[in-house]
């Protein structure tokens, strides 16, 4: 979801139920918000307390896990999908790469945060 359509539904939905309830609609609003932010933060943290537990940088197949990628996908959603934290690329700005045992490897580009462009790299 898009974060300012995400707080522009939570500043609504915090309107509503200030002006409905007054404040205790406000304070349960309130509630509401600060336990879905804790929700998304025990998501990330989930996330990559299993990354830290797996090879850096390694996937099982650089194949499939090309096949799996579009665009727009956050670092959080490829780091779900692979297990493993990237490693970066020496002189890129924000690039990244796995590889898998075979010697192929994929290497991710990011744009302000989503995947931009990806592109698979096969030994021989």
């Amino acid at each position: 979801m898009n974060p300012f359509l995400g707080w522009a539904l939570a500043a609504v939905f915090a309107y509503v139920s200030w002006h409905v309830y007054s404040w205790p609609g406000l304070a349960m609003a309130t509630s509401a918000i600060v336990f879905w932010l804790l929700l998304q933060f025990n998501r990330a943290l989930r996330v990559m307390k299993k990354a830290a537990d797996s090879p850096l940088a390694e996937v099982p197949s650089a194949v499939m896990f090309h096949a799996g990628l579009h665009e727009g996908m956050t670092m959080l959603q490829i780091v779900a999908r692979t297990n493993s934290i990237g490693r970066k690329v020496e002189g890129g700005d924000d690039d990244w790469r796995w590889s898998d045992p075979g010697g192929s490897s994929v290497s991710l580009h990011f744009e302000r945060g989503k995947l931009k462009s990806w592109q698979i790299e096969r030994p021989e």
